[in-house]
């Protein structure tokens, strides 16, 4: 008997340490989150609506953004250590339970219309050999994309950590031809090409600099959401101080990455012709530099690629519902997990969802950038009141010693929150309204919650919120019925 007494916590604390994350895979995580579809669409999906000058300008704009996100996430992983659920954790721990919630539900519905985005795009990639897949929402890519999404579901069921590992060497995998890419195009680059309409107030139908670089915000947003991820799964980081340094190498290798990608482009296709690729517009612009085998590798890598986003996302979508419904944030069936320690009633009914979605697609024709732009939008909201968390931190002096320095922290939060506000703006009320529709349903899991712990549901601000959230919805329901708004 004594014996057992003992064995049993150590066996315990063995399998707990065993299922700890370390460096390489949060880093992993963090990138692998980030370099998914986004990358191999960048030259047509920045040219679309900019010239080289406002796609620079985008570039700056995200680059100090981001950043400045980058820092709150930093900041406030040493600073608050005990908030283990990443941005959800810190608007409720700075504004009440339900900013928090809707901050959770908000990173929720962006994770999993993210991944309905994700498998369109496979398909639109497989399309190159297999016309019949169309732009991923044929029939036959929705039956292609139901069966990836469930053989991953199946994946994360068999361990967090095992589907970690799997995450490390598909995002080595991805990267290398992103890399291959940068090389060939720097070679290739035409300083005459990328000059011959810097400004792209040549094209009348860009519109002004300010309206071009508004046109790329949402498009260089997707590219970057991820960077939270570490953070998310602070609670299952083996050293705490491995979430700042994961996110940091994370940012400024997909920046590079990122801003190369889009900038060289424009240095081998025109901005009319870059604009007319189907995407992945990346195989495009390999194709034009080396001829065909260039877009075999990218559409090829772009498979590898979103397979991989679509595991770190899955492991992501999954574990935000989950991680609230054990605190009551949510409810409390979304904490249920397998013996295995995976979130897998949370699981579950999220891959239910982009099942759903997926069908969705095939009757509504949705395309990748529309998905995207949706779930961009859907995320604003807990970047916003992560950088608010911050700024109020800073403030307050709370979680400071005395005396020490709290200005960096204070812009760091001040312009994080900037940046999201400016964002929202950028992201225009076709999809804010698509977003109304997708939050407004949460209010009642909300109530569920907080009924489940015998608690007020709404303090009088809260109520004035939630009123407003519906009222947009109902009204954005009514704009997409007559046509006047529409997202899909």
């Amino acid at each position: 008997m004594a014996t057992t007494d003992i064995n049993v916590p150590v066996r315990e604390a063995a399998t707990t340490a065993s299922m700890k994350l370390r460096l390489g895979s949060l880093t992993a995580l963090v990138i692998g989150s980030m370099v998914g579809s986004g990358v191999f669409s960048l030259p047509q999906n920045m040219a679309a609506g900019a010239g080289p000058l406002a796609i620079l300008i985008g570039w700056t704009v995200t680059a100090v953004g981001m950043l400045a996100l980058v820092f709150v996430y930093q900041s406030l992983a040493v600073r608050r250590p005990e908030l283990d659920a990443g941005p959800y954790a810190y608007a409720k721990a700075g504004f009440g339970p339900f900013i928090g919630f809707n901050s959770a539900w908000g990173y929720w519905i962006s994770a999993w219309v993210g991944n309905v985005s994700y498998a369109v795009i496979v398909f639109s990639a497989l399309s190159y050999f297999f016309p019949a897949f169309g732009d991923g929402n044929t029939w036959q890519a929705v039956l292609g994309a139901s069966i990836l999404l469930w053989i991953i579901h199946f994946l994360v069921l068999g361990g967090i950590r095992q589907a970690a590992i799997v995450n490390t060497i598909v995002t080595v995998a991805k990267i290398a031809p992103v890399v291959l890419f940068v090389g060939v195009v720097a070679v290739a680059f035409k300083l005459n090409v990328w000059s011959l309409d810097f400004t792209g107030l040549g094209n009348a139908s860009l519109g002004t600099i300010a309206a071009q670089v508004k046109s790329t915000m949402l498009v260089t947003l997707w590219v970057f959401i991820g960077i939270e991820g570490a953070s998310v799964f602070s609670a299952r980081a083996e050293r705490r101080k491995d979430i700042a340094t994961a996110t940091v190498l994370g940012f400024f290798t997909c920046l590079a990455l990122y801003a190369l990608v889009s900038l060289l482009s424009l240095g081998i296709l025109s901005q009319p012709e870059l604009a007319a690729l189907k995407n992945p517009s990346m195989a495009g612009v390999l194709e034009a530099v080396v001829g065909p085998w260039g877009a075999v590798l990218i559409n090829l890598a772009l498979v590898v690629s979103v397979v991989g986003a679509f595991l770190s996302w899955t492991l992501l979508a999954a574990e935000i519902p989950h991680v609230a419904g054990k605190d009551g944030t949510m409810p409390r069936f979304f904490g249920r997990e397998s013996e295995r320690g995976v979130p897998s009633t949370s699981l579950l009914i999220t891959n239910l969802l982009v099942q759903a979605f997926l069908v969705i697609t095939l009757f509504a024709q949705s395309t990748y950038q529309a998905l995207f732009y949706i779930a961009s939008a859907a995320i604003l909201v807990p970047y916003i009141f992560s950088g608010a968390f911050a700024a109020k931190l800073a403030l307050t002096g709370e979680s400071y010693e005395s005396g020490e320095r709290r200005s960096g922290p204070l812009f760091a939060g001040v312009l994080a929150t900037i940046y999201g506000l400016w964002l929202v703006y950028a992201a225009g009320p076709a999809y804010l309204f698509m977003c109304a529709i997708l939050y407004a349903p949460g209010i009642i899991f909300y109530v569920w919650a907080r009924r489940e712990a015998n608690q007020r549901a709404f303090h009088p601000v809260e109520a004035v919120i939630a009123v407003a959230l519906v009222a947009v919805a109902i009204l954005a329901v009514y704009e997409m019925w007559t046509g006047a708004v529409s997202a899909l």
